[in-house]
Order: structure tokens, then sequence, then C-alpha cells
């Protein structure tokens, strides 16, 4: 065979056109795997992005939030209860008491309506707040800190099933500012007034003229009883115009009953025994609820303004001023006036204070204290904590960590989570909540004791926080604790176990000479190549589909 007929050599180059065209193909080939090369990287960059989007998005955004219970009326409940069981405290829901209470006596305090300090501003005197006397001035112009909003409530069947009710409720709104400065609290604008009398007559409905006619002669109604009860800072202003609501006429029952602003709602809302409720504080959304479960929707009509007049005896010659701190101290824990001011004597602080089930109570407190749950203290959260939990999960609580030793945030946080209840009823992502909030406040105000909060899902408690049966509440602290465990166990038992076989096979088990052996060996290399290619998920997907399949009946 001549040299030219014989093959080439393996691995010899290509030469002339042949080696021209392996270039060319060189080339495009690495043409086409640098460009899916770039194409691939590409790909990843915006899988990335969207993946870091989808993240970033999901993580922020608004939250509708339901409580079971309102955290703001543990506050308040607590600080109530502060108030209450003080050393020194008169409590009552008749103003004259506490009004006979503080007259003569240097050392007593007490607020309440304007009124009752109009009728004996002879024995008492009102003092400043924050540097502001009561007045109708700075009541209306918002000045004075205690001044607030009277109200009556009834709902629309109640007006139309009991006309004497609609007639009088429109002979109040009618007649309320000739009348209320006599009484001793101020009267409200014309605008306040139109929105109530038009609220009347949305309620009223097609009874609205029907009704205005029994308001003009109340006698065509007087087979029909009225009843009232509720705040005892309006009962002399609704007093006094079902006074004259008799004397235009009207010859049927009328109970009139000055109760407390919260045990009017009872009676009106939970009882249904009474059409009007007198309340010195806006109805909240538990009563609502409790109105609405029992068909009864409450329309709120603005009557008037008071200014919550914080008043001492005549005969006390220190107190002229008195600033919201001092006021916290004075109602709740201080035992002398020199305690709150060096400068006062050190007499005993001597309390007269409304009620429990009093709305000028709930509005005081709610209103010189002003706190949110999350400022309150230890002590006071645990406090909350022992009003509202059984015996028993307060002791397996205590067993798990003491309550005497928990941070403040993680004391928050199971209050939230066991008397609070709070719970995420709806989610949206940051573009929603950035494009849509319109819409997105239109969703939460229909839902019962919903709450609009901005809530971002990362945070360095997410790390911390362990494993919970409500995801809003949830954290990866056990997951990432069992991680670690899985990793650790694996290094001591799996990696010494896993080199001393793969040493054994490599160095040791070519040199057994039985064949048995020789042959089991050969069986375990096999499985082991065989496992090494295969990815780990598999076992993962395997163990699911089959050993807790398995063991899902135990």
């Amino acid at each position: 065979m001549s040299q030219e007929t014989q093959p080439s050599d393996i691995g010899q180059y290509p030469e002339g056109d042949n080696l021209k065209h392996f270039i060319e193909n060189r080339k495009r080939g690495g043409l086409v795997w640098r460009v899916s090369f770039q194409i691939a990287t590409i790909l990843a960059i915006l899988a990335l992005i969207a993946l870091l989007y989808n993240i970033i998005n999901g993580a922020f955004g608004y939250v509708a939030i339901q409580n079971k219970v309102d955290p703001n009326s543990l506050v308040l409940a607590m600080e109530e209860n502060q108030m209450l069981s003080s050393s020194g405290t008169v409590s009552s829901e008749d103003d004259n008491e506490l009004v006979d209470g503080i007259e003569g006596n240097p050392n007593a305090i007490g607020f309440f309506g304007y009124a009752y300090y109009n009728d004996n501003r002879d024995k008492l005197k009102a003092i400043s707040v924050d540097g502001q006397a009561p007045s109708r001035e700075t009541a209306e112009s918002g000045d004075y800190p205690l001044a607030r909003p009277l109200f009556i409530y009834s709902a629309a069947d109640v007006m139309r099933e009991n006309p004497a009710i609609g007639a009088f409720v429109d002979y109040y709104l009618t007649n309320v500012n000739s009348v209320i400065e006599e009484v001793g609290y101020f009267p409200i604008s014309d605008d306040l007034l139109n929105e109530a009398t038009t609220a009347w007559s949305a309620a009223a409905g097609e009874q609205a003229d029907a009704l205005q006619a029994y308001t003009a002669n109340p006698a065509e109604v007087s087979d029909h009883d009225i009843s009232i009860s509720g705040s005892s800072t309006v009962y002399p202003l609704t007093r006094q115009l079902a006074i004259q609501f008799r004397r235009a006429g009207f010859q049927g029952g009328l109970d009139l009953q000055q109760t407390g602003t919260t045990a009017g709602f009872r009676a009106f809302c939970e009882d249904m025994t009474t059409g009007i409720s007198n309340a010195s504080r806006p109805i909240n959304r538990a009563e609502i609820e409790a109105c609405e479960s029992n068909k009864r929707t409450p329309v709120e009509f603005r009557v008037g303004t008071d200014a919550l007049a914080v008043v001492v005896s005549s005969e006390n010659t220190f107190l002229e001023n008195v600033t919201k701190d001092e006021l916290r101290q004075i109602f709740t824990s201080a035992e002398t006036w020199s305690e709150v001011n060096p400068d006062w004597p050190n007499e005993p602080i001597e309390r007269f204070i409304p009620g429990a089930d009093s709305g000028t109570l709930d509005f005081f407190a709610e209103t010189v204290f002003d706190r949110q749950l999350e400022a309150l203290t230890e002590p006071e959260l645990i406090e909350i904590l022992k009003a509202n939990l059984s015996t028993g999960l307060l002791r397996r609580f205590d067993a798990e960590a003491p309550l005497v030793e928990r941070s403040q945030p993680e004391l928050v946080d199971l209050v939230l989570e066991r008397v609070v209840e709070q719970q995420v009823v709806q989610s949206w992502e940051l573009t929603e909540s950035i494009f849509d909030r319109a819409e997105i406040e239109e969703t939460v105000a229909a839902i019962p004791q919903g709450e609009l909060q901005w809530r971002s899902w990362l945070t360095p408690a997410f790390l911390v926080t362990p494993q919970s049966s409500t995801p809003e509440l949830a954290g990866i602290r056990t997951a990432l604790f069992g991680t670690l465990w899985v990793i650790a166990i694996t290094i001591l038992v799996a990696l010494p176990v896993g080199v001393g076989a793969a040493i054994y096979l490599e160095e040791y088990a070519i040199m057994v000479a039985n064949p048995t052996l020789r042959r089991i060996n050969a069986i375990i290399q096999t499985n082991i190549n065989n496992l090494a290619g295969v990815p780990s998920i598999i076992y993962g997907i395997l163990g699911l589909a089959i050993f807790v399949r398995a063991i899902e009946p135990i």
C-alpha cells in the first residue's frame, strides 16, 4: 500500500480545505455555545430579578387585621381598673354624689360633665388643663383637651315601629340648640345639626312626613311608650327635652334612666329594652356588632358639645392648672398631692370619679392616658394576661418561660396571639398597596372590626420566632434549629461512617479473597455509584410518596 493511500494517524490535524472547514465548524460551534451561554445568563438574570421582585412584592404591603378583642379596649379597661382600684377613690354613676363628695373637701378632686359643674359652680372650682380653661370658646375651637361630642342613638326599625320614638328624636334635634346652653353644654354648628337631621330623615324613610306631624302634635302618639337610658352626662339635656315633649302634649310612658354610656348601649343593643341611648362617647365596633347581631343598625345623632370639667372644692387654694401627665398621676399612682408636685401640700388625694359603665370615665381614660398596647410596660401586659386568660393557660406559659422574665415585645406578641386573637384575613402585595389604596380601604371597611396595617413580613423577628399555627405569627426558628441539628448529626455520625466506608471499599475491598464478600462489595459499590448520580430531591420525593404514606395510618 502506497504512502498516499495510507490512513491518517489518529489525532492528526486536517490540512488544506479540511483545516479551513474544521476551523469554520469550530467557530460556528463556539458561536452557538457562546450565544447559548449569553442567552442562558440573561435568562438567569431575568429569573433572578423576577424572583427578587416576587420576594419584595410579597414581603411588604397592606394587610387587613381582624381582632376578636379590640386591643384599645384592653388598654382602656386596664387604665380604668387602675383608676377605680386606686386608694382613696370613690366612684358613682350619679354625678350628684360626686359633687357632694368634692364639696367642702380641699383635698378632693373629680371630673364630670360641664353641666353639673355649671349647676354647682358656687361650691366647686373648675381647673385648667394644659393651660386651657373649660368654656364654650375653648371647647368649640378644640383648644380644651377634654372637649367631647355628645350623642343620642336610635335605629331605623325602632323609629318606624314606635312612632313616639321617631317623633321624639325629631323633636330633640329640632329644639336641642335652643335649650342646650340652659342645661350647661354647648350647641353644635348648623352644619353638624343638618347632618343629624339628614340622618334622621334617612332612617325614618317614607314615614318621615308622618313622624314630623307627630312631632308637631305629640299627643297623637301617646299610645306608645319611650324608654331611654345611658350617659349621665347627656341625661340632663335629654331630661329637659323630655319635659318639653310632655308639655307639647305627649301622654305616653317616658322612662329615662342614667346608667352610664356602656350600660346604655348594652340595654339598647343586647337587651333591646330601650329605644334611645344617651352617649358621651361614640359607639364602638363591638357594640355595633352586638346591635347588628340583633338586627338593629344604630343611627348616630350628634346633639351637643361638652367640656369635661376637672373640678376641686372652692376651698382648694393650691390647684389652678394641671397637665395631662399630672392628671395621670393624680388619678392612679399618686397617694399625696406632693408626690405629683412638690409645691402642693403633703395631703392625701381623695378622688371622686364616674363608675365603670360611664362613658365619661371611658373618655377621660382614653384622652388623658392615650396609650397603645405596644407602649404598655411588662407589669401592665402581665396584668392584662392574668385578667383574660385561664389559670391553666397562664401556668403553661409560665412553665415554658416565666412571664416576669419575658421581654416587653414577647409579652405584646403573647397578648396579641392569646387575648386579642389577631388574625390577618386578607393581604395585598406591594404593588397593590401602592396603586389600589382606595379599593383596599373600602374592602377593610366592610370587614367587622377590620383594621388596615402596613406589614413587613421580612423582619429580624422572623428568624427568631418559632413556628405557629397562625401564619402571621410564625417564624423559622424551629426549622432553622432543625436544619442545624441535622447538619450536626450528619457531621458527627454520617460523615465518619461514610468516609470509613469509602476508604474500605476503595483500599481494602479489592483485596478480599472470599468470592461472596467480593460479590457483596461489588453490589454495594454499584449502588453507591447509582445513588451518586441521582439528585437528592428524588430521595425527598421518594420519602414523601412511599415512607410518609406508609406511616400515615400510624
